[in-house]
């Protein structure tokens, strides 16, 4: 008898979502799986990390927008293997793409799809559930994991599951997010599991499935496979097809019709760090049940989330309060009730409002910006920083000048046909409709301040010529 050969592992983690329930920290340009909610790390580094040592970083392939990968997100990416959606269509195209990839060159390997913005505490639990999933997955079953639910939760999916073994159950159905009675009925019958949208398959066993329920994305994926061997790049032949995708969810469109899905019961710590109540139950606390985060006074409160990212916070006499800080924002929001955050990012996107789209300091490939003054009164300031090796786009603007001041480091200036050396405690001035580029040669990072004068200011009034990081206008 042949001995089964195991198919190689590769993971495939989700990081194009928005994070609007964790606004003001999650902005639209900079959402939740790119930012330090557990320490020293970005969620999208904590996901990866623990798929170590099962899975290697060479062996991941990151999906994510193409405005992160060419925005704020530039640097937190440039580790990892990514592959860039120009257009957000939810799940289920962004895993038919990525498994078409791994599929490219003919091997089938198994593929673990994880969400970039979730926590694990327990990681051994984690592992020893993936390593379940994936013998499963071997055998050519659709795999989900399951979190056993501690409270009738109204903010998760629900999958009822039957017997099994092998340390794997039978799927008997999926529902939506319930309401709470039914919720609470789900805890009283036992048997159902919340939807943790970690999934575990072979490659060739969700193209076919794929196929079968959601031809369209088929469709539309053949397209793309048809240009690869036509000779174009992978890159290119997803920018010229890939907005033709169904925006549908992978539970929606093909796990709620398959017949072939198997479930791990997972108890490891899990948290889709969806809202506040969330990062306040996973958060430590002090002995009055306060997690406090930053530069934060506290004075007979209780029972609150108290985060300050820039400024001091000070409370007294809260209880079951949430209050998060940023340079531009204060959110102040009563416990249990913060999935409601994202009316407040619907208000922001109705008034045409700047807050819920990135923050005061704006990173950038090249480094980052910070505004120090806004726009209302026809100029605007800023502190730009850019890292040794950087250089901003050759490029120009048609309604505004710009006065620049080195405060640390050496700028290499390009204005129209000449390039001058501007050292510290020097300035150089860029008129309007210059070409001008802006580089770090040097060895530490280069601090400036840029002032701008203009009838407008904003930062559309660009025309690139030349980008190092693929950017356009």
């Amino acid at each position: 008898m042949s001995k089964v050969i195991p198919s190689p592992i590769y993971a495939v983690v989700l990081a194009g979502g928005s994070g609007s329930r964790l606004w003001p920290m999650s902005r639209q340009q900079l959402p939740k799986q790119f930012l330090n909610l557990e320490g020293g790390r970005s969620l999208l580094q904590g996901t990866i990390e623990r798929l170590m040592p099962l899975i290697e970083p060479p062996q991941v392939l990151v999906v994510t927008g193409e405005e992160h990968a060419k925005g704020e997100a530039y640097q937190a990416l440039l580790p990892y293997r990514t592959l860039l959606e120009p257009v957000g269509r939810n799940t289920a195209p962004a895993i038919a793409l990525a498994a078409a990839v791994l599929h490219a060159d003919g091997a089938d390997p198994v593929m673990v799809v994880l969400p970039a913005d979730h926590i694990i505490k327990d990681v051994q639990a984690f592992q020893a559930s993936l390593k379940t999933a994936i013998q499963a997955a071997q055998d050519g079953a659709l795999v989900t994991f399951g979190i056993r639910p501690d409270r009738p939760d109204t903010g998760f999916g629900y999958i009822k599951a039957g017997d099994g073994g092998g340390g794997t159950l039978a799927v008997e159905r999926f529902t939506e997010k319930p309401d709470l009675p039914t919720a609470e009925r789900f805890l009283r019958e036992g048997g159902y599991y919340w939807n943790s949208g970690m999934f575990v398959w072979r490659v060739s066993s969700i193209l076919r499935e794929i196929a079968q329920h959601l031809p369209q994305v088929d469709a539309v994926l053949e397209e793309i496979r048809g240009a690869w061997r036509a000779g174009e790049d992978v890159a290119h032949a997803v920018k010229k097809h890939f907005h033709r995708m169904p925006s549908i969810s992978i539970d929606y469109g093909v796990l709620e019709k398959s017949h072939n899905v198997k479930l791990v019961p997972c108890e490891i710590g899990w948290s889709d760090v969806g809202s506040w109540d969330a990062v306040y139950e996973i958060a430590d606390k002090d002995a009055a049940g306060n997690v406090i985060q930053g530069n934060v006074t506290v004075i007979d409160c209780r029972n609150s989330l108290l985060r300050s990212g820039k400024r001091l916070v000070a409370a007294i006499g809260l209880e079951d309060i949430e209050v998060v800080e940023t340079a531009d924002a204060v959110l102040i929001v009563k416990r249990g009730a913060s999935q409601r955050v994202r009316q407040v990012v619907e208000a922001l996107q109705q008034r045409h409002a700047k807050e819920h789209l990135a923050h005061v300091t704006v990173q950038r490939p090249w480094g980052s910006f910070t505004v120090l003054e806004d726009e209302d009164n026809g100029y605007k300031i800023k502190r730009i920083t850019v890292n040794p090796g950087g250089r901003l786009s050759l490029q120009s603007h048609q309604h505004r000048s710009e006065h620049w001041v080195v405060v640390s480091g050496t700028a290499t200036v390009t204005r129209n046909d000449e390039t001058v050396v501007v050292a510290k405690n020097e300035s150089t001035y860029i008129p309007i409709g210059a070409r001008h580029r802006l580089e770090n040669r040097g060895k530490i990072p280069l601090e400036m301040i840029e002032v701008q004068v203009g009838e407008y200011v904003g930062e559309d009034d660009i025309q690139r010529y030349e980008d190092s990081y693929g950017r356009q206008q």
